[in-house]
């Protein structure tokens, strides 16, 4: 993920690299093809005093790839002195496939599933990676990696929410089964399994084992690390949390998607100074990626309830290109304008089918509902909260303990008036899903049930509900609190401007 950025065609410096990947030796070279036939020249180079260590040249059929590749792997172990246990050689010399189309297309699911930070991408890129993977496999079904990336790829789908179904789940756990029964010992099935324990079942004590028996042969991997630190944000062990994901960057130091996470977890402890560092340094990445500036903007709403900012940014990305809408709205955001301008930009620009959030799908009638209940519109209010309740009441019948789906379904009970249900729905999914189990999810399913207390004119059990969450981590933030019009029903409420005030920045 790293290394990728510095393809053939990009301008390069091998000091500014290995300063950027924090190494001292880089390894260049080229790969030239002619039919059946592959020549590759590769060096390593001290980028500290531009010496080259070694060098070599080799011309070979091109099956002969993979041993290219073990011989280079073994030579350079040998330049830095690198003592290689039994099961490192056998792991050189093992080649991932012996199908080079198949491996191609392994190459090109990871390329599609690292593009799939921001959802709107994730719905597109995901699916095609899957048949990517497929295609591998059927070229060679005793693909490792493949089995592994298949699993991960289908494992995000369903967590995400884009297909929960049953039968997506036991697609990740039939392709993490056929990789366990191909290299027992290998680590790479055991983080898979983390993997599925952790999206399938949020079931972090076994995913946390599964990762600590993948480090015994992966003791270096920059994903085992990331996913510690993400069952540590689970578990509300935040400083452990920002700890592993840094250790995880400093193996893998541009790796964009794990910044983003950091990111997201400064966000929560509210440590605004780092999120936008950390966020800058993302952009040094990938320089001008629309859904990073958007959120790097954000920042100055959460911590300043400063809309500014991000105003200016959309401008600059509509004006850069203005089909960019889609990729970067967020009602969450955008909606803290408070103009019937951007409630109309946010309708035109979500899409039709929605986005899929933590298993749950947000339908555009949701979204519909909150903008006219915001702006008075009891009538069209309702159709909308109506549409937006058949589709999450027909999730909830087929996952009645999907906390999350739940916790949608009452908030939007309490946009149609029926406050009993509302409640009953939205305390529901607390038990299901309380914040000891959930540091992450669990607050935000706390946030809504505060919503619904407001918006069934329970004020007082809203403040309350509000006043504990802002005890521990999350995304309810002073910025959101202030401006957003879901909590539009609190304002004037002594308890509620106090609370908020409190929050505020101190100067």
């Amino acid at each position: 993920t790293s290394v990728m950025q510095y393809k053939s065609g990009a301008p390069r410096n091998l000091r500014e690299i290995a300063a950027q990947l924090g190494v001292a030796k880089v390894l260049e070279g080229s790969v030239q093809r002619s039919g059946n036939k592959v020549r590759v020249h590769a060096q390593l180079i001290d980028t500290r005093t531009d010496a080259h260590v070694w060098a070599e040249r080799s011309d070979r059929p091109l099956d002969d790839v993979f041993a290219i590749q073990s011989e280079i792997a073994e030579a350079i172990a040998g330049q830095l002195k690198a003592k290689l246990s039994p099961q490192e050689k056998s792991a050189i010399n093992t080649p991932p496939t012996t199908d080079l189309q198949a491996y191609d297309l392994y190459l090109r699911a990871q390329t599609l599933h690292a593009d799939s930070t921001n959802t709107t991408h994730a719905t597109v890129k995901l699916p095609q990676a899957v048949r990517a993977l497929e295609e591998a496999l059927a070229r060679d079904p005793n693909f490792l990696l493949a089995w592994c990336e298949l699993a991960k790829v289908h494992g995000y789908i369903y967590w995400q929410g884009i297909d929960h179904a049953p039968a997506r789940l036991e697609q990740v756990r039939a392709a993490v089964e056929t990789a366990a029964r191909l290299q027992p010992d290998a680590g790479e099935p055991h983080l898979a399994r983390a993997n599925y324990y952790y999206q399938g079942f949020r079931d972090y004590v076994r995913s946390r084992e599964e990762l600590d028996l993948a480090r015994r042969t992966l003791p270096n991997n920059a994903e085992i690390y990331a996913r510690s630190g993400y069952i540590d944000r689970r578990q509300g062990r935040w400083a452990e949390s920002v700890r592993n994901l840094e250790r995880a960057l400093e193996l893998d130091p541009r790796n964009f998607f794990i910044m983003q996470q950091q990111a997201l977890t400064y966000q929560q402890i509210h440590r605004y100074d780092e999120q936008a560092h950390i966020l800058d340094r993302a952009l040094t990445v990938i320089p001008g990626d629309p859904y990073t500036r958007i959120i790097r903007a954000a920042v100055a709403i959460d911590r300043d309830a400063d809309i500014r900012p991000f105003q200016a940014t959309l401008a600059a990305l509509l004006a850069e290109h203005p089909d960019i809408g889609p990729a970067v709205e967020d009602p969450m955001v955008g909606l803290c304008e408070r103009t019937p301008a951007a409630a109309a930009r946010l309708l035109a620009n979500y899409p039709r089918g929605g986005i899929a959030n933590n298993g749950i799908n947000y339908p555009h009638a949701y979204w519909e509902g909150v903008i006219a209940r915001g702006q008075g519109d009891q009538t069209r209010a309702h159709e909308a909260f109506a549409m937006a309740r058949a589709e999450v009441a027909k999730a909830v019948a087929a996952e009645p303990n999907l906390a999350t789906a739940i916790s949608l379904l009452g908030i939007i009970d309490a946009g149609l008036g029926n406050k009993d249900r509302a409640i009953t729905e939205g305390r529901r999914a607390c038990e299901l899903l309380p914040i000891n189990q959930d540091a992450s999810d669990g607050v935000a399913i706390a946030a809504n049930l505060a919503q619904i207390y407001a918006w069934t004119g329970e004020k007082t059990a809203a403040v309350d509900q509000i006043a504990a969450i802002e005890k521990v981590p999350s995304l309810l933030t002073y910025g959101q609190l202030k401006l957003h019009p879901l909590w539009d029903d609190l304002r004037g409420d002594a308890r509620f401007e106090a609370l908020v005030a409190s929050l505020a920045p101190k100067p």
